[in-house]
């Protein structure tokens, strides 16, 4: 069965991925992406343009499909070998969270919106995805 996901990555990272054709999320950990099988659909959500900047972006910024069952590991550094996973990544718009998060059933305290990116990686509704990806596609 197909299952819907949300990376929480930078746009800098991000655009890294679209270019290689992967997802690497919560710092190169294996587990959550073994979570995602072949066929999954993926969004990215950018809070910020640079991983340890200050400054705000708040914007899904890409969508995709998991194109296959493979975890890899990926040597960036002597000392830092991540996972990843391939994705076919589609050309789209990018598209603000804030018009949405009222209507987004994944967000239980709207006044705290910005939580559940805080996990990295996690599972959403067929109904959220529509929703998100109708605005960037």
């Amino acid at each position: 069965m197909r299952k819907f996901w949300i990376a929480s990555l930078s746009k800098e990272h991000t655009l890294l991925g679209i270019a290689g054709k992967f997802i690497q999320v919560c710092h190169g950990k294996k587990t959550p992406l073994q979570r995602m099988k072949k066929g999954d659909s993926i969004l990215v959500y950018s809070s910020k343009i640079k991983m340890n900047s200050t400054e705000k972006l708040q914007l899904f910024t890409a969508i995709g499909t998991v194109t296959d069952d493979i975890v890899y590991p990926f040597q960036m550094t002597e000392t830092f070998i991540p996972f990843r996973r391939n994705i076919e990544f589609y050309d789209c718009k990018e598209c603000s969270i804030i018009p949405l998060i009222d209507k987004l059933d994944f967000i239980e305290n709207k006044k705290f919106w910005g939580y559940p990116f805080r996990y990295g990686h996690f599972e959403i509704s067929e109904k959220d995805f529509n929703l998100i990806a109708s605005n960037m596609l």
